[in-house]
């Protein structure tokens, strides 16, 4: 039940970044306008560090997104193949 939870927590967790993209995207070009009545500058852009930093999570949490769909489907197997096997 907790490996739902967690499957549930990270899909939920994804399915915010991607909303949150969208909409900065969606907006920039008020964004924009905005900061040009203001006079304000935009915010700097991320240094290398941070990039670099929120790359290996992203990559982190695909890698173990595939884990643990890989563990997940051999279980699967596994069971059908015990199944069978009892069976018969």
């Amino acid at each position: 039940m907790n490996k739902h939870f967690q499957d549930t927590r990270y899909y939920l967790k994804r399915a915010g970044e991607t909303t949150k993209a969208g909409v900065v995207e969606e907006l920039k070009p008020v964004e924009t306008k905005v900061r040009g009545f203001t006079a304000r500058e935009s915010e700097p852009e991320p240094r290398r560090l941070d990039v670099v930093r929120t790359e290996l999570v992203d990559f982190g949490e695909r890698a173990e997104a595939r884990t643990r769909t890989a563990i997940r489907s051999g279980r699967e197997k596994l069971g059908t193949r015990r199944r069978e096997r009892t069976a018969a």
